[in-house]
């Protein structure tokens, strides 16, 4: 957890060099924890649509993101 506030806390250095590779650094980390989650829900039998609404963006940009990397294929919720 300490990595992660030092991250938060790079985010905001007044060094631009420090605080844009923070920012990059907690890019990348929130792209694993939304892929996590992402699988996550489409194992428990979340639908696309479900998983769109709490990534505050649409099915279709959700599925195309997600669809193909083995996270559900089932055609039957409009995925």
């Amino acid at each position: 957890m300490s990595d992660t506030k030092e991250l938060a806390a790079a985010a905001s250095s007044r060094d631009p060099a420090v605080g844009l590779r923070a920012v990059r650094a907690l890019r990348d980390l929130a792209d694993r924890l939304e892929d996590l989650q992402v699988g996550n829900a489409r194992g428990q039998g979340w639908s696309w649509q479900d998983i769109a609404i709490c990534l505050g963006v649409s099915r279709q940009a959700v599925h195309k993101k997600y669809g193909r990397r083995g996270f559900g294929t089932d055609q039957k919720d409009g995925g």
